[in-house]
């Protein structure tokens, strides 16, 4: 990671305010936090805690001396915890107090100090962390959010050195910005899903952890199968910004289909069935007047999740807020023809496989949940059929951190 002098990290900071506000999503906006403090002050890991309750909720992470060790296109596993807010760890000391702890060496803290450093990870993970620093993420409203935790400051040999203490004012702003748009980010997660607890009220399948995993998965997906086509880096990220909150609504047409059909326990009849696919139009008619690049891709998700590689989904070429068949584009009858191939765009693709995955290893009034390898059996019989075999073919590829996702967002019944 190349370092930055004093006079690009103030332009950088600067740039990054307005960068913060363009994001949306929490979990891609903890990303990027991340990465750029970690860039200010020339860091190998860090994490960002958040607030919740009287407790910190450990919610993200990166470690470039253990990301190195991974095979190319792979990406670090990580459990979730949290820790209460007090005075025992460094991360609560500093939500607890709100102020930053800049520690050289944190494995030759004072004995009389309130604070100690837990070395569960550096043992689990062969890693040795040395220099910490943690900064309490607050805003004018709200207080301490979260913490921000950046370890093993490096100089231009690569070797660990503690923090700068110049780096301080220019870290606290930093941080100051970053807390606002989380608490924005924020804002804006709580709004989906009220949003999605509406649709819960006529479809209790439609959980928040059901919409959280399926959206988790749908974004790991496209970014390795962007990174795999050579994307740039900031294309990503704004892409996977509206893709995750888009993924989190693909069903929220089912808004407007009758509890009768929705919670029927048996199998749907054909006419029943007929109905239940008019939650994919539903949900595309909300977006209709697009404010937004979210509203867009709300809408090609809700319009596209069904769909087909082979040609035999729903609903096919169809206006997507009259549902009238589009000219030259129906059979015989004048039904629409399914579209087929590389005609669905791509995060309804990468939806379909989410949504579909999530369905099978979950359980339902009408089925237990799938044992794991008979999912992706399912999974990898469908390509070519169902799902688009390149994007299959990926996701096997990341399991390991499809099935990490899954454990971050257990059902609560």
């Amino acid at each position: 990671m190349p370092m930055i002098d004093v006079k690009d990290k103030l332009e950088e900071i600067i740039r990054l305010g307005s960068e913060m506000t363009e994001i949306k999503d929490l979990d891609i906006l903890m990303h990027r936090i991340l990465t750029l403090a970690r860039r200010f002050t020339n860091a190998d890991a860090g994490s960002i805690y958040i607030k919740d309750g009287d407790r910190l909720e450990f919610n993200y992470t990166q470690n470039e001396t253990l990301q190195k060790k991974l095979p190319p296109g792979r990406k670090l596993i990580y459990n979730t915890f949290s820790i209460p807010i007090n005075k025992g760890t460094i991360a609560g000391y500093v939500a607890s107090e709100g102020m930053i702890l800049n520690i050289p060496d944190v494995y030759s803290l004072p004995t009389d100090i309130p604070y100690q450093f837990g070395s569960c990870f550096d043992v689990l993970s062969d890693y040795r962390t040395c220099s910490m620093l943690t900064v309490p993420l607050k805003t004018n409203n709200a207080g301490v959010i979260g913490v921000l935790q950046i370890i093993n400051a490096q100089n231009a040999s690569g070797e660990i050195i503690p923090f700068s203490d110049d780096d301080i004012p220019l870290i606290t702003y930093f941080a100051s910005s970053a807390a606002v748009s989380l608490e924005r980010a924020q804002m804006t997660r709580a709004i989906i899903l009220r949003m999605i607890g509406i649709a819960q009220l006529h479809n209790p399948r439609e959980t928040g952890a059901h919409v959280n995993r399926v959206a988790a998965y749908a974004t790991e997906l496209y970014e390795a199968w962007c990174k795999q086509k050579g994307s740039p880096e900031e294309e990503i990220i704004k892409k996977l910004d509206t893709l995750r909150m888009a993924a989190m609504l693909h069903d929220v047409g089912k808004v407007g289909i009758s509890d009768l059909i929705l919670k029927k326990p048996s199998q749907h009849t054909p006419e029943e069935y007929e109905i239940m696919k008019q939650h994919t139009l539903i949900g595309a008619a909300l977006f209709k007047h697009s404010k937004s690049e979210l509203d867009d891709a709300a809408m090609e998700v809700a319009l596209n999740h069904h769909e087909r590689w082979d040609g035999r989904g729903y609903p096919g070429h169809v206006d997507p807020f009259t549902g009238h068949p589009l000219p030259g584009h129906t059979d015989e009858d004048g039904k629409p023809y399914g579209k087929k191939g590389l005609e669905i765009p791509i995060f309804g693709r990468v939806v379909a496989i989410a949504d579909v995955y999530d369905a099978l290893c979950s359980r339902r009034s009408y089925k237990e949940p799938w044992k794991e390898e008979d999912v992706l059996e399912n999974l990898e019989s469908q390509a070519g059929k169902q799902f688009d075999p390149e994007l299959i073919e990926i996701f096997l590829s990341i399991h390991d951190l499809i099935v990490s996702i899954k454990r971050r967002y257990p059902d609560t019944d």
